[in-house]
């Protein structure tokens, strides 16, 4: 399986790796992505939005902090294994990982999507 994809229009399975773990995209359409994402315990994701990209995160093993704009107030909730949220856009959100974690997301196509708030690795 490549670290990297070697394009835009790589095949999955493959891995990419972020300052905080990796995302394995083990399917990617022009309908849809899914993607588990391991994060390493105590970091951190961007506090971030998207303005198209919609999508759903499944804890499938350890344990995050899940962070969410919730009128002018960021909320923070514990989130275990089995439990899950749907982030629609432009909702500002950010993961945290308490343990070692490893997340299941569904979501549009728009993997660029992002606009970064606050990123603790320095990332635009």
């Amino acid at each position: 399986m490549p670290e990297h994809p070697p394009a835009e229009d790589a095949q999955p399975p493959y891995r990419v790796a972020k300052p905080w773990g990796y995302e394995l995209v083990w399917a990617r359409t022009d309908r849809y992505v899914g993607k588990i994402l391991h994060i390493e315990p105590g970091h951190v994701l961007s506090l971030q939005y998207h303005r198209k990209k919609d999508e759903t995160i499944y804890v499938l093993r350890g344990e995050i902090i899940f962070r969410v704009q919730e009128g002018d107030t960021l909320t923070e909730r514990r989130m275990r294994e089995g439990e899950s949220y749907h982030v629609t856009p432009p909702t500002i959100h950010q993961m945290e990982a308490v343990t070692a974690a490893d997340l299941l997301e569904a979501s549009t196509p728009e993997v660029e999507d992002v606009v970064r708030v606050k990123d603790r690795y320095g990332r635009t």
